[in-house]
């Protein structure tokens, strides 16, 4: 399987793609992650059209097994991140 891009490769590859400078590209990219973070963080989730949607979900406590000795261990609830894909994404990407 071969690898993703670069971060650098991304940035200048958008750079290229919009003819703005690598800087320009940079800060927006910047400023859309920030922006990401502070949106999901406060109102729970934050979509980014045709791509998809980074979501703040409650996963609820459960029982869990320890792999090394079988032993039932109480797994306590907590606040998960999840990014859901955008279906013009997977139709794109998988057709």
């Amino acid at each position: 399987m071969a690898k993703g891009m670069t971060k650098s490769q991304v940035m200048s590859t958008l750079a290229e793609s919009t003819n703005h400078s690598r800087k320009d590209v940079v800060g927006l990219v910047e400023a859309l992650v920030d922006l990401a973070y502070k949106e999901a963080k406060k109102s729970g989730e934050f979509t980014i059209p045709g791509l998809g949607k980074l979501v703040k979900k409650q996963r609820a406590a459960r029982m869990g097994r320890n792999p090394a000795t079988g032993e039932a261990i109480k797994i306590p609830a907590k606040t998960v991140v999840k990014f859901r894909v955008a279906k013009a994404a997977k139709d794109s990407i998988l057709s």
